[in-house]
């Protein structure tokens, strides 16, 4: 079963919790969407969260969120392909998977298109106190462009993103600290037009620290949701 959830910004606990709860094995798929922050500090500091994450059965796999280094970066990441796309890991942790944007991974029948990065509104404040911010953690024009091109081409199923288009921005959310004019929401914008050419079935979303449901967008943060939603009920005489 796949399972879906929000950031733990290295932060693995209730993960750890969950596997052990439900008893997950090495066929389940849990997918953090963004800010995992097992790369945020790109030193010894980070394998404590890789440490918990990779002690349990399941594969993790990870989208790239705003607080977190792009493995692609990192001298101790390899890249395989795995459930059809592309995907970035280490050797001491092999069930932790960090996806490439754009890819596109099938699982259990399910086509799930990736989609990372978000702006960091707290940017200005980690630069001015030294905290690690990373200038590639929004999609690249490459990365928009290979976008463009997977969605042209094939049926996509399940959208997973760490920000969500522009107009579905859940605006309780905001930080109320943060002036907004300032805040770049061209990512935003820019799925805004992704999502109008999607036919797709759930889109999940993180980075908004929320627990929400908007029409097919689902955001998560603690909470966990699974794929079984989406599975056909043979009671019911549904069939795949």
């Amino acid at each position: 079963m796949v399972f879906y959830t929000g950031d733990i910004h290295g932060m693995p606990w209730n993960i750890v919790k969950f596997s052990k709860k439900f008893q997950l094995t090495e066929e389940d798929t849990i997918v953090i969407l963004g800010d995992v922050g097992a790369n945020y500090y790109c030193d010894e500091r980070d394998n404590k969260c890789k440490d918990a994450l990779g002690s349990i059965k399941p594969c993790i796999l990870c989208i790239h969120g705003n607080h977190e280094a792009r493995p692609s970066s990192l001298p101790m990441y390899q890249q395989k392909s795995w459930n059809g796309g592309l995907v970035w890991y280490e050797e001491e942790y092999p069930n932790i998977l960090f996806a490439k944007d754009g890819e596109i991974f099938n699982l259990e029948g399910l086509k799930h298109l990736v989609i990372g990065g978000a702006y960091s509104v707290d940017k200005f404040y980690r630069l001015a106190h030294g905290a690690n911010w990373f200038p590639d953690e929004q999609p690249s024009d490459e990365i928009k462009a290979f976008v463009e091109k997977q969605i042209a081409e094939n049926n996509i199923d399940i959208v997973l993103s760490h920000t969500c288009p522009f107009k579905y921005e859940p605006r309780e959310a905001f930080l109320q600290v943060i002036d907004q004019s300032t805040v770049d929401d061209s990512t935003e914008r820019w799925l805004d037009k992704i999502e109008e050419k999607l036919d797709y079935r759930a889109w999940f979303c993180g980075h908004w620290h929320i627990d929400k449901r908007i029409d097919r967008m689902h955001f998560l943060f603690h909470s966990f949701e699974s794929n079984e939603q989406f599975m056909p009920d043979p009671e019911r005489g549904e069939s795949q």
